[in-house]
């Protein structure tokens, strides 16, 4: 009587919910890892965001230092 197929269901039970579990616990390390991931990611982003806004204002200082120039020679050649 104990091949019955009645008798089999706990065991398979059983072994099904330690799968389960051991599902659950490796999901959840995926999950962390992602995490740091995407956290990496962001700060990934905020440095290129930091970096092109420090080359805009360092290009946009040039510029405008350049255009003062160009005014200050033109001033100049008016008046020579």
């Amino acid at each position: 009587m104990a091949n019955e197929p009645i008798d089999m269901i706990m065991p398979v039970l059983r072994e099904m919910q330690s799968q389960f579990a051991m599902m659950q616990e490796r999901f959840v390390q995926v999950e962390r890892k992602l995490d740091k991931v995407e956290e990496a990611q962001q700060n990934v982003r905020k440095a290129l965001l930091a970096d092109t806004m420090m080359s805009r204002l360092i290009a946009g200082d040039f510029e405008k230092r350049i255009a003062t120039l160009e005014i200050n020679v033109g001033e100049l050649l008016k008046g020579a």
